[in-house]
């Protein structure tokens, strides 16, 4: 099927069986792999077996099982810090920045131990990943709350904790958000979420600042003016800036710059109209990672220079200071820190009516451990991993072993023709959005996470057993 970045719905011959996606070509060496696409210390050994660590993921198989999320603990810290360094030299001579962790992407007690000790700040959509993120260490100052419905219980136990921002979503929320406050006795540090118009190139569902969806107070109509004006009316609340976020896997800064002109201008207009200059803006995250060849993500760097050129100019034109900078990357911190590995069962060549033939090569997960595919017309890309081979590469779609036709993993991929039963699958850039979208269908209990690092690995998430399902059905 003819791939699209905004996912397979917008692609040429949705529907039908075409051509190879154009990004794909028929590999040279099926045993190579592409560094943009795997953690830092991904390799093969000399018999060909990836290795991530130093472990080879035979000994990690054995050890865990599959399906399982192998985390490259080296690679995750090396990406956060890459970000948060990057953008304390950008904005270094200006009001600063901060980098908060999207917590969405991927969360657990361990991530949040490796935010706090490494100085990240932390976003959380959920009472239960603000504990998670309170449980690993994360000062609860360094913590934003996000959500286009907060319920008063979550709202609650924010503020009980001393919580850094609340990022308020809509104008029924202020007046929810300044009550509690002012029953607990404190004042609520707040962000307004705007939103800006600016839709990214991304699919449809994953595109969160247009005018037409459920985030945030539109520009349009007043209704983020409003916003201000009610929050600065409520004592129990305290404005400290304006919050956007554009999409996801995004690949350049141009949405970014839209975006910040938009929100800089309503916060110039607050401090001439109002009198009420804010500290604060929060350009959220959604930076792009490789999934496949086709993909060029910015470095950290490079994104967050071209982030500070952009908002000095766009101050410098309204006459007025750079506020401090917050950033939230997720995605790309977390995703190509991790890959799934699966072990092959069934290998089906499949003839077509157009003469050609489709190979399917079945895994022990599926939609169950990645729904992206399915849900979003994602592209993945996927290696043998137990093994070097010399056949002949052969174009495969890698599906799962869930009882849906729409199960795929990888929609594309050359693999050994040899490939089969028992072999070992790696598919890069899961850390994202996978085991945070994980699901039971077909009561499938969730692969586990596993840490390596220095030739040692850990769980960080057990795997889900029979007993733990089981242990909810009060049938």
């Amino acid at each position: 099927m003819a791939a699209h970045e905004a996912g397979e719905l917008h692609a040429p011959g949705y529907g039908g069986v075409t051509a190879v996606p154009s990004w794909l070509r028929p590999p040279t060496d099926a045993n190579e792999l592409l560094p943009t696409l795997w953690p830092g210390t991904a390799a093969r050994d000399l018999a060909g077996v990836l290795t991530v660590g130093g472990v080879d993921v035979a000994t990690l198989a054995g050890r865990f099982g599959t399906p399982a999320f192998i985390l490259d603990e080296v690679d995750f810290r090396g990406r956060a810090l890459a970000f948060a360094e990057a953008f304390s030299g950008a904005f270094g001579g200006l009001a600063g920045a901060g980098v908060h962790y999207a917590s969405k992407a991927f969360t657990c007690t361990g991530v949040a131990r490796w935010i706090a000790e490494d100085g990240l700040g932390l976003d959380v959509c959920s009472a239960v990943e603000l504990a998670i993120g309170l449980r690993g260490g994360v000062p609860a100052e360094r913590i934003t709350l996000h959500g286009n419905n907060k319920p008063d219980g979550e709202i609650r136990r924010a503020l009980e904790a001393g919580i850094g921002r609340i990022a308020v979503d809509s104008l029924a929320e202020i007046d929810r958000v300044a009550d509690i406050a002012g029953e607990l006795g404190v004042r609520a540090r707040v962000l307004l979420r705007i939103t800006v118009g600016v839709e990214a190139h991304t699919h449809e569902y994953v595109s969160t600042a247009h005018e037409d969806q459920k985030f945030g107070l539109s520009l349009s109509g007043g209704v983020a003016d409003e916003g201000i004006r009610r929050v600065l009316a409520r004592p129990e609340l305290e404005l400290r800036g304006l919050h956007s976020h554009i999409g996801s896997q995004i690949f350049d800064t141009g949405g970014f710059e839209v975006a910040a002109r938009r929100l800089l201008t309503l916060h110039a207009r607050t401090a001439i109209e109002r009198g009420y200059a804010m500290p604060e803006i929060d350009l959220g995250g959604g930076y792009g990672i490789a999934y496949t060849s086709a993909h060029d993500p910015l470095e950290p760097k490079t994104l967050a220079d071209q982030m500070a050129e952009l908002m000095v100019h766009e101050c410098r034109a309204l006459g007025i200071d750079v506020p401090r900078v917050t950033v939230e990357p997720g995605r790309a911190i977390a995703g190509p820190s991790t890959f799934t590995l699966y072990r092959v069962g069934t290998v089906k060549d499949v003839q077509l009516d157009s003469g050609a033939t489709r190979r399917y090569v079945s895994v022990d997960g599926g939609m169950s451990d990645n729904i992206r595919t399915a849900l979003y017309g994602a592209d993945y890309s996927c290696t043998l991993a137990s093994r070097a081979s010399s056949a002949p590469a052969v174009l495969s779609r890698v599906v799962g072993r869930h009882c849906e036709s729409g199960d795929v993993v990888v929609r594309d991929e050359f693999l050994p023709g040899d490939a089969g039963h028992g072999d070992l699958l790696a598919v890069p850039g899961t850390g994202a959005y996978c085991r945070s979208m994980a699901s039971n269908y077909n009561q499938v209990p969730r692969p586990p996470v596993v840490s390596v690092r220095d030739r040692k690995a850990r769980v960080l998430v057990r795997r889900e057993t029979e007993e733990d399902l089981l242990a909810l059905d009060e049938g």
